[in-house]
C-alpha cells in the first residue's frame, strides 16, 4: 500500500521537509541529490560529506543548486542549514550531530567509515539509509543492534536490488503464498573482472571502474543477496549459489530450475541467475491450498508448485526517496535483518597471492566475493570481502582458494573488525573472532 507520497505532500505543504545528508558525493550521491530536490516534494538534501569538496559542490551544482556554503564546524554547518543554504563538509560526524538533519543516506560504499558515522549518527537518534551493500551485508546485525539501543533506526534502500527483493516478498506474502526462492537476475558474471577491464564502461558512465567491477565480479550481488537472506532467514545451497548458471527462458518457468523439496528443507533460499533479460528480481513461492492453486491457474500462473512473481527493474535513486521516507516517518525498514547473519560474504583469491602482499579493496584486482552460510563462514574462520582492504598476508593464496584469518594479519583498530567479532559473540555467543582482534582492540564496545 502507498503511503510515502501523501505523507510527503503533507510535510511539503506544512514547510517541514525531510532533511537528507548524504555520505559521499560519487555518481549515485548525483543522482539521488538531484532526484530529491527536484522531483520529490516534502524532502531536501541539506548536506553533503565527502573528501573532495568540490566534487560536493558538483554534486549539488548538478541538480542546479550554486549558493553552497563549505563548511567545518557544527555551529557554521547548523547555521547554513537553518538559513536554506545547502552546505558541503570534509567532516561527516557533523552531518551525525546536527539537530538540523534527519536522515543520513550513506552512498560510500566504505565499511569502515559507514560503520563509524553511523554509530554516531545512533547516538543523536539519526535514521540511517543505506546504499551501501557492503557494510550492512558485513555488520549490519550488530548495527541493528547499536540503533536500537540509542533509538535510532537503519534501513536498506528501495531501488537497490535487496530492497526490490524484500519489497516483493513482502507483497507476495500478502497474497497468502509462502516464498521459498528469493533471486537476483545478473547480465554478466566473470569473478576475474578488475578495474583494468571495466575502464571503459566506467568512464561512459562516469561510474566508479571499482564499483563496475563489484558488479562484474560477482562480489555486489553476492553482498546485496545476503542481505536479502539475513532479512529472511534464507541460505545458500552452497557457497556462491548458482555461480552464474545461465538461463533465458520464460520468466514465469524459473521455478523448474529448483527442486521444492530441498528449498523447503532449507527454508528457502537466496540466488541469482545470468540472463532472462525480462526481469530483474524473482520470487518463487508456493500455496499449500489446493482450492487456491486451481486460482492460479486460472489466472496464468502455472501449474506450480513454485509459481513465479518477479520485478523487472529497479531503478536505485528514483526509489530511494521512498525508503527514506518509510524510515523516518513509519519507522518501516526495508530489509532489516531478523537476527544475526545467516549468509555472509567471504573473500576469494581473485589470482595468485604472494606472502607480504597488502589486499586491495573488493571490486579490484586480488580477490571477490561469494556468499556463503554463516556457520561455514564462522567454523572455517573465512575472511569477510568487506573488511579485506589492507589485510597483509601471512602465506601465499592459490587463485579461487577462499581466503581466511590465519591467511592475513589484520590492519590495526579498525572498528569494523571488532563490530564483527561483536556480532558474532552477540548474536551466536561465538568468541573465537574477538580473541583474534584482541590484541589489536584500542576500546571494547558492549551493544
Amino acid at each position: 500500500m502507498i503511503l510515502v507520497d501523501h505523507a510527503l505532500q503533507v510535510r511539503h505543504a506544512a514547510g517541514k521537509p525531510i532533511r537528507v545528508g548524504l555520505l559521499g558525493a560519487g555518481f549515485m550521491a548525483q543522482g539521488l541529490t538531484n532526484q530529491i530536490n527536484n522531483s520529490i516534494p516534502g524532502m531536501r538534501v541539506v548536506a553533503i560529506y565527502s573528501r573532495k569538496p568540490q566534487r560536493g559542490r558538483d554534486v549539488f551544482g548538478y541538480s542546479g543548486q550554486t549558493d553552497v556554503a563549505d563548511v567545518d564546524s557544527q555551529g557554521r554547518l547548523d547555521r547554513a542549514i537553518a538559513a536554506g543554504i545547502p552546505v558541503v563538509t570534509e567532516d561527516p560526524f557533523l552531518l551525525a550531530r546536527s539537530d538540523l538533519v534527519d536522515v543520513i543516506v550513506d552512498v560510500t560504499g566504505s565499511v569502515e567509515l559507514g560503520a563509524q558515522v553511523a554509530l554516531e549518527a545512533f547516538k543523536h537518534q539519526k535514521t540511517v539509509v543505506l546504499m551501501n551493500a557492503e557494510i550492512d551485508a558485513t555488520i549490519g546485525p550488530i548495527l541493528q543492534v547499536y540503533a536500537k539501543k540509542y533509538g535510532g533506526s537503519l534501513s536498506a534502500c528501495d531501488g537497490d536490488e535487496p530492497g526490490v527483493q524484500m519489497n516483493l516478498v513482502r507483497w507476495v506474502k500478502g497474497l497468502g503464498l509462502i516464498p521459498r526462492v528469493v533471486g537476483n537476475i545478473k547480465g554478466l558474471q566473470d569473478p576475474y573482472r578488475n578495474p583494468t577491464t571495466q575502464k571503459g564502461f566506467a568512464e561512459q558512465w562516469g561510474q566508479n571502474p571499482a564499483m563496475v567491477t563489484s558488479f562484474a565480479d560477482g562480489s555486489k550481488i553476492s553482498f546485496e543477496q545476503t542481505i536479502v537472506a539475513n532479512a529472511t532467514g534464507f541460505k545458500v545451497r552452497s557457497r556462491g549459489m548458482s555461480r552464474g548458471l545461465e538461463y533465458r527462458g520464460d520468466v514465469m518457468n524459473i521455478g523448474k530450475l529448483y527442486d521444492i523439496d530441498e528449498v523447503r528443507a532449507l527454508g528457502g533460499i537466496i540466488d541469482y541467475l545470468v540472463g532472462t533479460p525480462l526481469t530483474k528480481v524473482y520470487v518463487l513461492a508456493e500455496h499449500t491450498d489446493p482450492k487456491q492453486q486451481k486460482y492460479l491457474s486460472l489466472y496464468k500462473m502455472g501449474e506450480g508448485p513454485l509459481y513465479s512473481f518477479f520485478t523487472p527493474y529497479h531503478l536505485v535513486h528514483f526509489e530511494v526517496p521512498n525508503s527514506i521516507a518509510r524510515a523516518f516517518l513509519f519507522k518501516d525498514l526495508v530489509a532489516p535483518p531478523i537476527a544475526g547473519p545467516v549468509v555472509e560474504v567471504c573473500a576469494i583469491a581473485k589470482r595468485d597471492l604472494e606472502a607480504g602482499e597488502v589486499l586491495d579493496d573488493y571490486g579490484m584486482y586480488m580477490t571477490y566475493g561469494e556468499a556463503v552460510n554463516s556457520e561455514e563462514m564462522s567454523q572455517m574462520q573465512y575472511l569477510p570481502e568487506g573488511l579485506v582492504e589492507g589485510c597483509r598476508l601471512r602465506h601465499a593464496v592459490k587463485k579461487d582458494a577462499v581466503l581466511t584469518y590465519t591467511d592475513v594479519d589484520l590492519p590495526p583498530g579498525r572498528l569494523a573488525d571488532k563490530l564483527r567479532a561483536e556480532q558474532y559473540k552477540h548474536f551466536n555467543g561465538d568468541t573465537w573472532l574477538e580473541q583474534r582482534i584482541a590484541r589489536d582492540a584500542s576500546f571494547a564496545l558492549t551493544a
